[in-house]
């Protein structure tokens, strides 16, 4: 049977514009962009659009308006226009919210030769540039005097509701800046010169890295008291950043302080890389709610152009790439914001790439906001891991763990959500399982946390070098998680993905699993095999009893010739996976090789099975909903009074690199979720427009699905 549309109520005009501005657009205007804009065209797109807050470039590397300051240069095809006035009057006649966009990291040849002391300054004394501009620094009167007042001049014109800046953090940790303000300003905070070169055995570096951090935020809050002085409270400086929690440290972006502060997430992810693939942008919603709140709007700039191993600024992305993002994205809690590079456009296809999805949003908006996730698992991540593990090998050390678990758990439909170590204590009650993947730098408090969680009863999956080093990366002298877990640390045995080499004969990590005869429910589904392939590094451990060993370690071997390919030491008592009971009750369950990582790297299923069932067993039967039926789906699970509201996105075929071209259907799906007090009348599927009435059953409450293509929301009451 057909389902009526839902009835969606008006948005309150008494919220602040942030709370109800939901989908958003962006022309990213070019220098020729005053002679290209045709209003009436882009207002007929808004409509089309249904978007309520516009973007639109206002200052800074360049300037749309008539600006008083000499400096500042204009668009080159200005003239005498104000552009900016011209979008912010149409759009406000629209009724829209407006954000002006900056980008404040760099300036022209004039502005340098009069504030030379306002740029970045490499080792040898020269100015850095990059395509023909000067880097400002963050530390100089560029950012402390000069942009404010730029901010003061907009906001007395145009009187936006905020401002956007993709690039307010600066320079890179790639340069050490030596301008007379950061040598300054560095001795009087830490004591220290500034570092040398890049190293982190240098304390003075590590302390540069922290204070760099520092820097980018002191900016990010005397940017909003500008905004607030003289915008009023509600007019707000809200920068931008990537949301993989991996990528803005390379910018010094401080998701956890940015999170804490903001009232609105604007966040600049604009598509998926070869690594991720589509579920990383259901996990960026989850990631940034999780730091600002739930009932926080978190839009995100979404690309219509090409994005990939090669980029066309002007080119049309294909369909199916560019909505299967937003829509993992509006899954994971993000609300949707359209971006295209230029007023006008010859490949016009990238119009059509966005309206389909931002009017399905707005049909469902009253299902997609004010609602908690149903997830009873934490993934942990850092920013000190990072840092002081990661280092130099930020992908290897900390990303490949970390999405090595992200696709294991999409992949096995368990819901999970990403919390900050410093957020364990504000998290853990709604949490059955933390996962700690490779999370080598852990914190005194933040260890005191995983102690109370797991001394609560909380289940931990641990894997890899979690807990051996300290807050700076250093080498601890006893291993904090033995406390936990019984496991004392021993040496390193061979082994290594760090050392793969295309030649098969130097391939030194062709190592495996061996499986006992008795096995842990962990390893069902391996019944046909004595074997696992590994390839990856184990760490040397033994365990004090409360941990029993589930498999072993099979050395490396020749590989080529074949003739050559026999196993040296089929059998050794080295543990690769232990498992037990914490005293609490919990389940804890060690890698102690880095299966998530090497999951992360070459996606063997057996690993990433291994990965799911550790995982399961540790949250036993306390997993909110399943998913029955075939494909790779990204399933998300909501609460709303009186409702549940599960996200099923069909990602199938699109996990490797390329660009998706086709959508393939799977099914037929079996979706149950466990009524905990709640017992569903009807489940209505928001976007083929069926209502099925749900089997009720042992606690749970089923329904099929015969066909999904893209994806679906089913909405119980």
């Amino acid at each position: 049977m057909t389902m009526e549309n839902n009835k969606q109520t008006m948005p309150d005009a008494k919220k602040p514009w942030y709370e109800r501005t939901l989908r958003w657009g962006q022309t990213n205007l070019t220098e020729m962009d005053p002679l290209n804009w045709d209003k009436e065209w882009w207002k007929e797109y808004w409509e089309q659009t249904s978007v309520q807050g516009v973007i639109v470039n206002a200052g800074g590397i360049v300037a749309y308006y008539p600006s008083s300051f000499a400096l500042q240069y204009r668009a080159q095809g200005l003239g005498d226009r104000d552009l900016l006035g011209e979008f912010v009057a149409e759009a406000r006649q629209a009724g829209l919210a407006v954000l002006a966009r900056m980008d404040i990291n760099r300036a022209t040849q004039d502005f340098y030769d009069a504030h030379p002391d306002w740029f970045v300054v490499n080792d040898k004394g020269e100015p850095v540039q990059s395509n023909g501009r000067y880097i400002s620094c963050v530390n100089s009167g560029y950012y402390k005097d000069y942009i404010p007042e730029v901010l003061k001049e907009i906001i007395a014109n145009y009187r936006p509701d905020g401002f956007t800046d993709n690039s307010w953090t600066g320079a890179s940790r790639k340069i050490i800046c030596r301008c007379g303000s950061c040598k300054t300003k560095f001795k009087a905070e830490t004591g220290l010169d500034l570092p040398s070169a890049s190293d982190y055995n240098d304390p003075a570096y590590r302390q540069w890295i922290r204070w760099s951090y520092n820097c980018r935020i002191e900016n990010w809050d005397l940017f909003n008291r500008i905004t607030h002085e003289f915008g009023g409270t509600d007019c707000l400086w809200l920068g931008m950043f990537n949301a993989d929690p991996f990528n803005p440290h390379t910018a010094f972006c401080d998701l956890k302080e940015v999170g804490k502060r903001s009232k609105i997430i604007m966040c600049d992810h604009q598509s998926r890389d070869g690594n991720t693939g589509f579920e990383q942008n259901g996990l960026n919603g989850h990631l940034l709610h999780n730091l600002a709140g739930w009932d926080t709007v978190i839009p995100e700039s979404m690309s219509n152009y090409v994005r990939g191993v090669r980029t066309f600024r002007q080119g049309s992305n294909p369909p199916a790439e560019s909505r299967l993002w937003m829509i993992d994205g509006i899954a994971g809690g993000i609300s949707p914001w359209y971006h295209h590079v230029g007023a006008l456009q010859e490949d016009r296809r990238q119009f059509e790439n966005a309206p389909p999805v931002m009017q399905w949003h707005k049909d469902n908006e009253s299902y997609l906001y004010n609602r908690r996730p149903c997830a009873n698992i934490g993934l942990v991540w850092s920013q000190e891991n990072t840092e002081f593990y990661g280092r130099d090998q930020v992908e290897e050390r900390v990303a490949l763990p970390w999405h090595g678990f992200v696709q294991a758990m999409t992949r096995a439909r368990l819901p999970f959500v990403p919390v900050h170590a410093d957020h364990i204590p504000r998290d853990a009650e709604g949490l059955d399982v933390l996962i700690l993947p490779d999370l080598a730098v852990i914190t005194d408090s933040q260890y005191e946390a995983i102690r109370d969680f797991a001394a609560a009863g909380g289940s931990l999956v641990i894997t890899g070098a979690a807990g051996t080093l300290d807050e700076w990366g250093e080498l601890r002298e006893y291993f904090p998680l033995q406390e936990i877990t019984g496991v004392t640390l021993l040496d390193k045995a061979k082994g290594g993905a760090g050392n793969l080499s295309g030649s098969w004969e130097f391939h030194e990590a062709h190592n495996y699993f061996r499986l006992p005869e008795e096995r842990h429910q962990v390893l069902n589904g391996f019944e046909k095999t004595a074997i696992l392939p590994f390839g990856g590094t184990i760490r040397r451990v033994e365990s004090k009893g409360m941990l029993q060993a589930l498999a072993t370690y099979i050395p490396s071997y020749p590989i080529y010739p074949p003739e050559f390919s026999w196993m040296r030491e089929p059998r050794t008592d080295i543990p690769a996976m232990l498992a037990g009971e914490h005293p609490a009750g919990g389940r804890i369950f060690y890698f102690a090789g880095d299966v998530d990582r090497i999951y992360g790297l070459s996606r063997l299923p057996d690993l990433g099975d291994l990965l799911a069932n550790a995982v399961k067993w540790a949250a036993g039967d306390k997993t909110p909903f399943t998913v029955e039926g075939p494909g790779y789906l990204d399933c998300k699970l909501y609460s709303q009074e009186g409702r549940r509201m599960l996200h099923l996105v069909n990602l199938s075929g699109s996990r490797n690199p390329g660009y998706l071209e086709e959508v393939l259907p799977v099914g037929p799906i079996e979706v149950s979720i466990k009524l905990d007090g709640f017992t569903p009348v009807s489940a209505a599927l928001r976007v083929s427009g069926m209502i099925i009435k749900p089997e009720i059953r042992n606690g749970w409450a089923k329904i099929r699905i015969d066909s999904l293509h893209m994806h679906e929301l089913i909405v119980w009451e």
